[in-house]
């Protein structure tokens, strides 16, 4: 591919045999697309083709989707423009919902505060310290309709960075939402549930993996029944990524992540092509320009000939691998924080090079503390840049054929199927039980740990540099930029909150739907989450429904390795 000319005459029709049928049946697709109201073409006036490439040639919306998902990519809906917002209190996180909103963020990504993420209430004394610091605190549904007053949740997609109680959280936004007279089935986002990468590089675990990995089945059982625009699973590579392991690592460990969801999800029973149009996946957009952009067109490639190959997938929806991209947290810098604008800029147009559906650009000063908002409004403008100054979204794929390109995607391919060959005779023919075992043997993690020290020791013998850090020094000590400051009265207002909220509710109730919650959780023939939406109506805390789960599944300790 990468050794023919343009052919911009055909632009994408044309061609004789299989691959001219794939060009022609793209030419169909793009024409019946709506497009944009917006000029594709260069400053100078050029007129620019959808995509570029030879006339017998891949082709973005058409299998393996590896120039892109949809045929006419950026040029009929740009990506999503997402913002990481939460803090404090609900109310304080509402204020930032709506200012994002009002700067023309069209979606709302919310961070929760440690203890939530840990399914722990604000006033568990393992709390302390922690309430709002990193996220908002979420206790019961007062919070989460508080969260989100008035915001349309028929009109806005949100995306919840949750995972062990995600069955929860979720059934929090279904009940706020359904309060305001929107439908279940009108609810549109993502809610991260990715409970394996947790178990291999984030740590908020609380159940042991079988027990957690029946919760996510439920959910996807749940939703694929009652919320078909939702998305069940974010499968994320970011946090895999962000604990230090290699491109082509975060690729192959999520990727078979999502096989092993889809393994779990067929064995409950569900035909793949009714659940797995809703798996969705997030993956870091990391400094190393070129790298990424070919981890985002091998993810899409393998992702497309596995579901077909191995799972048996017939709908196109099955094969197409949809992702959000942030930008790496992990390479920002104390030391001269506003370098991390340039950064993030470079990082977000790989995502958008790479075919990103949504994208969140971090702030400059999350190295230092939660983003104040002007840090905020720069990060979504350096989005807002991309999109409508720069022309990098006229044309699908812009690197695609390029020799550098083309051979570095073949090998982020060829580096994940080693992994996936690997998990696969550890399971015994299973994705799905190689992972439960590279998890109880402690291999993932020490794959990503032997990445990590590789990559600090080329760092500490300066064969690699960080601008500002190793290199590049300004010689005096810098006064710091203002950041945003969780003072302790935030964990005290919100113990009140819940204190007033326990006050106010039935204790007959609470007890009722907990004992509910404990009787399904001993049967896997039944599914969770009615009785979970039942224990959040009757404003349950988020602690209260994991312990009552706890009581039945227990709690996970890693087994720690050398």
């Amino acid at each position: 591919m990468s050794g023919h000319k343009n052919d911009r005459s055909d632009g994408g029709g044309g061609g004789k045999g299989a691959m001219g049928d794939t060009v022609a049946t793209w030419r169909e697709r793009f024409e019946r697309a709506p497009l944009r109201d917006a000029d594709f073409e260069t400053l100078s006036g050029i007129p620019l083709e959808p995509v570029y490439g030879p006339a017998v040639s891949e082709r973005p919306g058409i299998p393996p989707f590896t120039r892109g998902p949809y045929a006419s990519m950026y040029r009929s809906k740009l990506w999503t423009m997402r913002l990481f917002a939460g803090f404090g209190t609900a109310e304080d996180t509402n204020v930032r919902f709506k200012e994002i909103l009002r700067s023309g963020g069209d979606g709302l990504s919310t961070a929760f505060d440690l203890p939530t993420l840990m399914g722990r209430d604000s006033d568990d004394p393992h709390s302390l310290g922690e309430v709002g610091r990193c996220g908002v605190a979420v206790d019961t549904l007062a919070d989460v309709e508080d969260l989100f007053s008035g915001i349309d949740l028929g009109r806005v997609t949100t995306s919840m960075t949750i995972n062990s109680p995600a069955a929860i959280l979720l059934a929090m936004y279904v009940a706020a939402a359904e309060k305001t007279g929107t439908a279940r089935a009108a609810l549109g986002g993502t809610i991260q549930n990715d409970i394996l990468k947790e178990y291999q590089a984030q740590k908020e675990y609380v159940f042991p993996p079988r027990p957690s990995m029946r919760i996510v089945t439920d959910m996807i059982r749940f939703c694929t029944a009652e919320m078909p625009k939702w998305h069940t699973i974010s499968v994320s590579g970011y946090h895999i990524r962000e604990a230090g392991s290699t491109a082509a690592q975060e690729l192959a460990f999520t990727l078979a992540n999502g096989f092993g969801y889809v393994e779990a999800a067929m064995a409950a029973g569900l035909p793949v092509d009714e659940f797995a149009p809703r798996l969705s996946f997030f993956f870091n957009a990391h400094i190393d320009f070129f790298e990424e952009i070919a981890k985002y067109r091998a993810a899409r490639r393998i992702w497309a000939r596995w579901l077909e190959e191995r799972y048996g997938a017939t709908s196109e929806k099955s094969l197409q691998l949809r992702f959000h991209t942030q930008t790496a947290g992990c390479s920002l810098t104390a030391q001269q924080p506003e370098v991390n604008i340039v950064r993030t800029a470079i990082e977000a147009l790989a995502g958008v090079l790479g075919g990103t559906q949504s994208l969140h650009t971090n702030s400059m000063d999350e190295v230092l503390a939660l983003p104040t908002e002007k840090a905020a409004r720069i990060a979504l403008r350096t989005q807002q840049v991309l999109a409508h100054e720069t022309g990098v979204a006229n044309v699908a794929d812009p690197l695609g054929g390029s020799f550098f390109v083309e051979e570095l995607t073949d090998e982020m391919e060829r580096r994940a199927e080693e992994v996936f060959s690997y998990l696969d005779e550890l399971g015994s023919g299973s994705i799905l039980e190689g992972i439960y075992a590279g998890i109880e043997q402690g291999w993932f993690q020490g794959e990503i740990a032997d990445a990590a020290y590789a990559f600090e020791q080329r760092l500490a013998t300066g064969r690699r540099h960080v601008v500002g850090v190793t290199a590049f020094h300004e010689g005096n000590e810098e006064e710091p930029p203002p950041i945003l400051q969780i003072g302790p009265e935030v964990e005290e207002l919100q113990c009140k909150r819940l204190a007033d909220v326990r006050f106010r509710r039935s204790a007959d109730d609470v007890a009722a739907t907990l004992a509910e919650v404990r009787g399904i959780a001993s049967d896997s023939s039944r599914n969770l989450m009615p009785a979970i939406l039942r224990a959040v109506g009757a404003y349950a805390t988020v602690g209260e429904m994991m312990d009552a789960m706890a009581d039945v599944f227990g709690r996970w300790r890693e087994t720690p390795t050398i």
